[in-house]
């Protein structure tokens, strides 16, 4: 297996894995839905009681075996359908692509409207904001669901990433994480900046950090234990195919308090970003989806700001940076899967699941259009892949690897692999392994049982 040359390359590419659409895309969303920072709080908590001992499960299952996500089980399991659990893992990523791809798309298409201005052409600052609600509105849809745009930028998108695979684990991975990692910081750093200097912007603080706790239901605990497993990329392979990569001597439990802490600081700074300035303008309220947030409410922002172009397409950098560190952990999922198990080449593994993406992906985003009356279990196509993978491949090989390194995973394993075979305290390790036995599997149960009842 090849290796990251660099502790620092080896952090950036498992940060840029996690701090990716999950955080920068879906966060904000997740927290404007669920009481603010009520939901904050409860998320800073399952990310460290739970995120953390399921990522480190996933580092050893990864660094210890040196394979794949199905090959971890097929060599510690010989014999049993434990590789299942993997095999799920590369399905869901599989299947993941195929939507986040078309987000790549959208954002890339903002990007170059917002660099050659055409983004604010026709918009009027006088008008009120009703107008703005509109025009942004009618941009977004004609841009979502238009009939080959949200295509070509798609396919477009998919391209970079079969640049930047195809360069390998050193030259390709580590390379552009090492690039896309500090730049994402530097442009976060520089938007929670501006956005706290502006008049008013001290109610989106308030909503976003002075909890209420009367708003910490059941229903908020669970979608925030949801958002910290997808926004720390767990249960889909990629943390086990990225430790795959890790050297022996990396200590598995730190650098998964250190992924977890900057992502958590990105979904932090990104809450920085966006409430106060959605405060500042009054915008409050005006989306809460992810689509709606960052392609409506932002771009009214941008549009209240001078030089808007300048900021909306570093804002749309932002989120192309994010997409692309997504995209690329998640396809590498799938292509370690076909070298390891199939015997493929590097080049032939990029392609053979880069190239079907292209069009599977674009069609994706044509259901938003030309085919949104084409349905799956009464969802377009776009939303069938992203509640059938998030509400139900997820939570489940989330469980089958809690359970496999919790309980049928040989004695010793995770606490040889968490202390670097006796260099480090066991305590950690056997902490990561008591909440692997009783506490994760009865916190994504729950959340599986919500997402289907």
């Amino acid at each position: 297996m090849p290796l990251f040359r660099t502790k620092i390359g080896l952090i950036a590419a498992t940060v840029g894995s996690a701090v990716g659409l999950g955080t920068v895309w879906r966060f904000p969303a997740e927290v404007q839905g669920n009481g603010g920072a009520a939901f904050l709080i409860v998320y800073i908590a399952c990310v460290f009681l739970l995120g953390i001992p399921i990522m480190v499960s996933e580092f050893a299952l990864g660094r210890g075996l040196r394979s794949d996500a199905v090959g971890v089980f097929r060599k510690q399991a010989p014999g049993t359908a434990w590789w299942t659990v993997g095999a799920g893992a590369v399905l869901a990523s599989f299947l993941i692509l195929c939507f986040y791809m078309v987000v790549g798309g959208w954002t890339l298409d903002y990007l170059m409207q917002s660099l050659d201005g055409s983004l604010f052409a026709g918009f009027r600052p006088e008008a009120g904001t009703t107008f703005a609600d509109s025009y942004f509105t009618d941009v977004k849809d004609s841009i979502v669901c238009s009939d080959w745009e949200a295509s070509l930028y798609t396919a477009v998108f998919v391209g970079l990433n079969i640049v930047v695979l195809l360069g390998g684990v050193q030259s390709g991975i580590e390379r552009m994480s090492n690039i896309a990692m500090p730049l994402l910081f530097v442009i976060l750093l520089l938007f929670c900046g501006i956005s706290l200097a502006l008049p008013g912007s001290l109610k989106g603080v308030e909503f976003f950090l002075t909890p209420d706790f009367s708003k910490i239901t059941p229903t908020v605990c669970i979608n925030a234990l949801g958002q910290a497993m997808f926004s720390l990329s767990l249960a889909m392979g990629i943390l086990i195919t990225y430790a795959s990569y890790y050297s022996n001597s990396t200590n598995l439990g730190q650098t998964a308090v250190i992924v977890s802490s900057l992502t958590l600081l990105v979904a932090i700074m990104m809450g920085l970003i966006i409430f106060p300035a959605v405060s500042a303008f009054g915008l409050e309220g005006h989306g809460v989806s992810g689509t709606t947030l960052v392609f409506v409410t932002l771009p009214e922002v941008f549009a209240a700001l001078p030089f808007s172009s300048f900021w909306s397409a570093l804002f749309f950098l932002l989120l192309m940076v994010a997409a692309l560190t997504s995209t690329v952990s998640i396809a590498e999922v799938v292509i370690c899967f076909l070298q390891e198990r199939m015997g493929c080449s590097r080049r032939r593994a990029v392609l053979a699941v880069l190239l079907p993406l292209m069009v599977l992906a674009s069609i994706c985003a044509l259901s938003f259009g030309p085919l949104k009356d084409f349905k799956i279990a009464g969802l377009i196509m776009f939303d069938a892949l992203d509640q059938f993978t998030n509400n139900i491949m997820l939570p489940l090989v989330a469980l089958g690897t809690s359970l496999y390194v919790g309980w049928v995973a040989p004695r010793g394993f995770l606490r040889d692999q968490v202390t670097n075979e006796g260099q480090y305290k066991p305590g950690f390790a056997k902490a990561c392994q008591l909440i692997l036995r009783w506490v994760a599997p009865v916190a994504i149960i729950t959340i599986f049982l919500s997402n289907i009842l």
